[in-house]
Parts: C-alpha cells; structure tokens; sequence
C-alpha cells in the first residue's frame, strides 16, 4: 500500500520540483516535509559534544523539554543531566517535560532508568515519563523470560532529543558510554518550529498509548494497556493514534511545503513501527536504494551489521550506486567481553558479514560493493545511517541519521525513526562529507581474508545459528 502511494505522488508531483535535488523529488510525497536553510543545521562529531549539548539545551529550555530513548543511565553524567532537568523545572513554573523510554530496559536491574527519573515525576505537573511496552510481550511468554531476554520481544528505540524549538537527532542512548568514548551521530537541527512542534506531538502520541511511571515508581496504563487488552485492540488504538496522527500531518505538511527561494535543505521524519504493521522507513530506505543513480556513491553504517534479506537484495541486485558499508570491528562492538552467550555475539557478526561477502561476489558485484570496520582502541561504534553522494560529485546531498540500524530487528520488532535530510546547501555538504570522512579515518577494509583469519573464528554455535536464523543477533543493549 505504501509503494502505491509512492508511484502515485511521485508521477503527480512533477511540476513541484523545481530545486530539489535529484533523484529524490518522490521524497516530498513520503512523510511529512520542512523546508529550512543549511546554516540552521549542526552537526556534532563526540560524544562529549553529544553530552554538553544535551546539558546546555536542558539548562536553557523557557517552554518545553523532551527526550525520547531507549533508557537513561545510572551514573553521576546522567544524575547530572536529570538534575539539570530538575533546576530548570524549579525555575521556570510553567516548562513542559516528556520522557518517552522502553519499559523493559528502562526497568532492568534494581537501579535503573525509573529510579533515576523519579525525581522528575513528583513535579508531576510539569513532567510525564512515559514507558512503552511492546505488545508482542505478554502471556506466559512476559513472565518466563528474564530481564534483558524479554528486550529481544521489542523495544522503543527512536532517538529524539528536543529543546524549545531545537531537534536533537541522533541513535545515540542517554548514559555514560554515549557521553565518552562510544560513536555515534548526532545533528542539531535549530529554530526549527514545524519539526519541533512535529516531534513533540509524534512522542506524546507514543506517550499515550504507553505506560506511565508515578511517583511510587509503579508503572499504570495511559488508555489501553499493552499487555493485558487484547493484542488486536491496542495494537488497532495504538496504531490509529500514531499512525493517523503522522497521515494527516503528512497531508497538510505536504500541501505548504513553502517555496522560499532562502530555504535550500529539507527534512523528511520517516516511521517504522513493526509492533503496528507500519513500516514506512524501511520503504523508503529501500526506494531510495534503488533510486541511486549510476556513478553515485552510498556510504551505509550501521553499529550491528545484520541487514534485511530485503536490504541485501536491493544492495546486490536492484542498485547501480558504489557502496561503502561501514560496521564495528569485534573489538568495537558494543558487546564485547559481555557475559554469557552474549559475549559471542561479536564474532558472530563477523560471519554474518562474510555471507554477505559471498553474496557480493557469487553475483559479480565485489567491485561495486565493499566492507570496512570501524577500529579505535579504547572505542566502541554506534554510528548508523547513509549518506549520498551524486554522481561528478565529492559532497553528499543526502544523509539518513536516525536509530535504525538496518537490521532485522529494526524492521520487525522496534519503534524507529529516521530523519531524511536532503540539501542543495554547498556549506552542509561539505559538512556532511567531513563528518563521514570523521568515521572513515578508523576504518579498515573487511575481506573475506580477513573474516577467516585465525583470530576471527567465531564460536561454533555463532556459525550454526547465523546459517539458520538471524534472532539471536537482535540484542541491541548491553
């Protein structure tokens, strides 16, 4: 239904594309669209600028305040950022704050992401802290697995940070590894209203339909509970909430897209919501892989290498573009030394990534189609998303940066968004280019070579179950 919907605005929308660049004209019919200048756009390149931006919006915000993420940490940076938080509720009477986290890993282990957040709720007046629990957990199946095990199920995984009318996009989580030494993206989109006001109302949308954290530290049902309806009327209350809302903001962003000739840059919010049957963002991603014109180049990161037979397909078989496709090393992924099977799980990308090199080369595509790795001593790698860069061209003039990671479980089982941002802003592309040549500098080819070497042999029950299925690769969080 959604390709329908693509073909049919693309074909209708000729005459509106004066300006945008090319191929991407159908981007304006897929979600909802705001137009903005380059300048209004920054792109952090640390962890530590992550932080100090977090804290500095925070400390700043006159009106509204909004953070949307997997969890929040229980360390002294993250008591810092919630006590901040705290001072600017205490100052300004009427500021609004949302919290939307996942309600398993924001319940996991004595000290967690509810405790660290229930000073907050008693200036419950100002502030909602909202957990969403996927619907796909419940029954026995909610009560036999263990903390940790019951996140494989689903989880709430959107990235959005926000302060006043400033958007914080990124794939980074809220706690100390994401703050020091752990990669990811980030881009600071400012005075941007409409996407503010956008994002704002998508998360108390998701708030709604989620759980609500009081000051007792128990969690109630907002309207429908998750678990305890029945599976078909939350999932139907869910997704008529979400989902509707981002239709009929779709229909009227579309129609005032404005045709200001000091606007150069456009962001395009894109949704995949597996639990809801909505899966927007993997359509698109697809499309816009299969839209990269000869010549180009697709620079494609993700933090756990464990593409989509669907993405795999459309890599190997249906695009004409260069790629790049950038992934942890072992030694950088984010659960290395972890405890039990999980410390596993390192390696056992390593062979995943090796049966797509096969792909590549059984269909002639190994000039075309190449791996890194992302090696730094002392670092992890969570950085994920795509850039495009045109044909005669060293300066992308798109980049998707969001929290998908590309990988089945993004497409199955978690909440995700993505921001497209598309630009003919001569400053943001080259701005775009110096923050993937930032990534690249620690890369280092993957080849098959290199994948069989003698210190990269993954487990064996790694080796047997990535040839059988690619579930026990969903874990996300350490």
């Amino acid at each position: 239904m959604i390709k329908a919907a693509l073909n049919f605005f693309e074909k209708s929308l000729d005459n509106r594309l004066t300006g945008f660049p090319s191929p991407f004209g159908w981007m304006k019919c897929t979600s909802p669209g705001f137009s903005l200048h380059g300048d209004q756009i920054l792109i952090l390149h640390k962890p530590e600028e992550f932080y100090e931006t977090l804290l500095a919006g925070c400390n700043n915000a006159n009106s509204r305040i909004m953070l949307a993420s997997l969890y929040i940490g229980t360390g002294p940076l993250e008591e810092k950022l919630v006590h901040t938080i705290n001072q600017r509720m205490n100052s300004i009477e009427d500021i609004k704050v949302n919290i939307l986290l996942d309600a398993n890993r924001g319940s996991r282990g004595k000290l967690n992401s509810r405790k660290m957040l229930l000073p907050l709720v008693y200036n419950n007046k100002q502030c909602q802290v909202s957990m969403f629990h996927t619907p796909s957990l419940r029954g026995p199946l909610k009560y036999i697995l263990p903390a940790r095990y019951n996140e494989l199920v689903g989880l709430q995984h959107i990235k959005l940070y926000m302060f006043d009318n400033n958007v914080l996009i990124s794939g980074a989580n809220l706690s100390e590894d994401y703050f020091t030494k752990r990669q990811d993206r980030y881009m600071l989109v400012k005075d941007c209203k409409e996407l503010a006001d956008f994002c704002w109302d998508l998360v108390n949308k998701i708030s709604s339909v989620s759980l609500g954290l009081d000051h007792s530290n128990r969690l109630y049902p907002r309207s429908y509970h998750p678990y305890k309806y029945s599976r078909k009327t939350y999932i139907k209350a869910a997704r008529d909430k979400i989902w509707g809302f981002y239709q009929n903001y779709m229909k009227t962003s579309f129609y005032k897209l404005p045709e200001n000739s000091n606007h150069d840059s456009w962001l395009f919010p894109l949704l995949e919501l597996p639990p809801l049957s909505v899966h927007q963002d993997s359509e698109v991603t697809r499309k816009l892989l299969e839209s990269a014109e000869e010549g180009s180049t697709l620079t494609l990161s993700t933090g756990y290498f464990n593409l989509t037979d669907q993405y795999v397909d459309t890599i190997i078989k249906k695009s004409v573009a260069q790629f790049k496709i950038l992934m942890a090393h072992p030694s950088a992924n984010g659960f290395l030394k972890a405890r039990g099977l999980a410390g596993g799980i390192p390696d056992a990308y390593t062979g995943l990534a090796l049966q797509f090199l096969s792909k590549v080369k059984s269909n002639e595509q190994d000039g075309r189609i190449k791996m890194f790795e992302y090696i730094r001593d002392g670092w992890t790698f969570h950085a994920k998303g795509l850039w495009y860069t045109p044909p005669n061209s060293n300066l992308p003039c798109l980049t998707l940066i969001g929290s998908s990671n590309f990988g089945s479980r993004s497409v199955r089982r978690d909440l995700e968004t993505q921001i497209a941002l598309i630009t003919t802003n001569k400053s943001l592309r080259t701005r775009l280019r110096e923050e993937e040549d930032n990534l690249i500098k620690y890369v280092d080819e993957f080849t098959p070579e290199i994948g069989t070497g003698p210190d990269r042999r993954p487990p064996l029950w790694s080796t047997i179950l990535a040839h059988n299925t690619r579930n026990p690769f969903d874990f996300y969080t350490k």
